[in-house]
C-alpha cells in the first residue's frame, strides 16, 4: 500500500486567505487541517485547526483554565469575531516545523511515521514538480492499518 492508494483530494488555502474562511472550511468539512499552498501552487505548510483555534481563544483563557471557565457561551462567541480581517499567514505557528510532505511512492509505514513525527494529521503528497496532488489523513491512515 502506498501514500497513491490513500490519496484523496483536499482543500487548500493560501497564505494570504482570510483565517475566518479557513476556519469556517475546517468546520464545514470536519477536516483536521488545511494544507497551505504558495502562489505557485506548492505546499508551504499545514494548518492545523488548533492553531485556528488559537488566534480566536485570547491569550489569557489559554493560559489560566480558571478564566476560559467563568466566560458565557454568548461572550465567547464574540472571540471568533476576532478572526476578522486576518490572514492564514497570522495564524501560523512562529516557528516553522517540519513540512509533512512525501511522494505518491511512499509506504504506509513512512506515513505514519511522517505524521508521528511532525505531529501532523494529515501528509501533503507531491508530485516530481513539488505541486500537491492530494493528502493522506491520519483518518484515511488509521483505516488502513486497522483493516482485515
Amino acid at each position: 500500500m502506498r501514500a497513491r492508494d490513500l490519496l484523496a483530494d483536499f482543500p487548500t488555502v493560501g497564505l494570504d486567505s482570510p483565517v475566518i474562511d479557513a476556519a469556517r472550511l475546517l468546520a464545514d468539512q470536519d477536516l483536521p487541517g488545511l494544507i497551505v499552498v504558495g502562489d505557485d501552487g506548492t505546499p508551504v505548510t499545514i494548518l492545523p485547526g488548533t492553531q485556528v483555534l488559537r488566534l480566536a481563544v485570547p491569550a489569557y483563557c489559554q493560559d489560566d483554565p480558571a478564566l476560559a471557565r467563568v466566560v458565557d457561551e454568548a461572550h465567547a462567541d464574540a472571540f471568533l469575531n476576532g478572526l476578522d480581517g486576518r490572514t492564514v499567514r497570522e495564524a501560523l505557528p512562529g516557528r516553522r516545523r517540519e513540512l509533512p510532505l512525501t511522494d505518491p511512492d511512499a509506504t504506509v509505514l513512512e506515513l505514519a511515521a511522517l505524521m508521528a513525527r511532525t505531529r501532523s494529521p494529515l501528509v501533503a503528497v507531491v508530485g516530481d514538480d513539488r505541486r500537491l496532488i492530494g493528502a493522506v489523513t491520519l483518518q484515511a491512515l488509521v483505516d488502513r492499518l486497522l483493516a482485515p
